[in-house]
């Protein structure tokens, strides 16, 4: 079985397709700017030892899947010999509210209620929609699964996920919690259970996902139970550029002393702060380099980053309970030792003991950077949204027969 994943941004198409009887990624690719003078284009097969960039003209995103297209099926050695050699798509939907648990097909009620939710996502829903719209025109015959990143967190208990607002916010509004990244979360706790050698639905786990941007899961018995994103993704930990946590009447005091305007305040939570907003600078290796030169912004924010995550696994541990490991996942997770140092750094005491040696050591694939008689294990375990994504839909494809 073939399956498309695609992942579609207001201005972007990202897709790979995958064998599933293989498991196999045959081919990846993007394609940016789109609307621009020049899209920027990457594409690259390796089985075929297929690699290219370039820029083209593209339009808009109709122009953008029949390219991809032409990507698949062109060339001296074509990936596929035409759509009908793939069985399904399955897109990235950012957003499903409380209506989505588990992958959807899609059709005409399903993607209506897709549309209801983009109040809730308003810079990620509608780009997903022109990108379910225009691979339907493109693939008309070819089955489409909607994957949600917040379904995974829809096991969190109403205790967990309500705002001690006035309940009637939640009632008309659904004013809650509802936590992203989960395609993420979810695939590397599937990962890391297999590693330890323990079922997935009776596992404990702290998921730490860091990239540009960046949340934590508490996963009890193999289920999200807390999560640090909210409502929206600007909640919790600190990132690339969004604040995370802050006191709300922040919005208030500056909008007074700064007159600032809410449209002000939200490109600055969201777009200027975090690591950009203390060292000016939203790439990790950057601000390493910078702290390593005497940098004093830099070793701040770099300090006040490891402390927020330090400060949720103590939250999370109280709320997981007997833990099993803590995994750290995404750019900055995966590839980063000194962050993971930081974050690790004198938790022996509960049970968390990092091996320095193990942690710094070059490495490929999930591993174990604990100490060997560490109660709880510490796993860099890499993560894979788009294969995630394509089990989840190779899964709703198989219910159909």
């Amino acid at each position: 079985m073939k399956i498309l994943v695609i992942n579609t941004g207001s201005s972007s198409i990202k897709f790979s397709l995958f064998d599933m009887n293989k498991n196999l990624s045959l081919a990846e690719g993007t394609i940016e700017r789109i609307g621009e003078a020049a899209a920027k284009i990457r594409f690259k097969a390796p089985q075929y030892n297929i690699q290219l960039e370039k820029e083209g003209n593209i339009p808009t995103h109709k122009e953008g899947m029949v390219h991809m297209v032409e990507l698949l099926t062109s060339g001296e050695h074509p990936v596929i010999s035409g759509t009908q050699d793939i069985d399904g798509i399955g897109h990235r939907v950012v957003h499903g509210g409380e209506k989505f648990h588990e992958p959807a097909l899609l059709d005409a009620d399903i993607l209506e209620a897709v549309r209801d939710h983009v109040p809730l996502a308003p810079l990620h829903n509608p780009a997903n929609l022109t990108g379910i719209e225009e691979a339907g025109r493109v693939f008309a015959d070819i089955p489409m699964v909607g994957v949600f990143d917040t379904s995974f967190h829809q096991s969190i208990p109403d205790y967990a996920y309500h705002y001690a607002l006035p309940h009637s916010f939640y009632e008309k509004y659904k004013v809650r919690r509802y936590g992203f990244h989960g395609t993420s979360h979810a695939y590397i706790c599937r990962k890391a259970a297999e590693f330890l050698g323990i079922p997935a639905e009776s596992a404990n786990f702290i998921s730490i996902h860091l990239g540009n941007g960046c949340s934590m899961a508490a996963v009890r018995n193999g289920k999200s139970v807390d999560t640090t994103m909210g409502m929206t993704p600007l909640e919790g930990l600190i990132m690339g550029t969004r604040s995370g946590d802050l006191d709300p009447a922040l919005h208030f005091y500056l909008a007074k002393e700064a007159n600032l305007s809410m449209n002000d305040l939200d490109r600055i939570f969201n777009k200027e702060s975090g690591l950009k907003g203390i060292a000016g600078s939203n790439d990790m290796r950057d601000i390493m380099a910078k702290s390593d030169q005497g940098d004093p912004k830099a070793r701040l924010a770099l300090q006040m980053y490891a402390y927020r995550i330090k400060k949720y696994i103590g939250a999370y541990l109280a709320v997981v309970g007997k833990l099993n490991a803590v995994l750290f996942t995404a750019g900055i997770g995966e590839n980063s030792d000194k962050m993971r140092l930081m974050v690790m750094e004198n938790l022996d005491h509960i049970g968390m003991e990092l091996d320095s040696a193990k942690n710094s050591a070059p490495g490929s694939g999930i591993r174990d950077i604990s100490t060997s008689p560490s109660p709880v294990r510490i796993l860099v375990v890499p993560t894979n949204e788009e294969l995630q994504i394509a089990m989840e839909t190779q899964k709703v494809l198989k219910t159909m027969g």
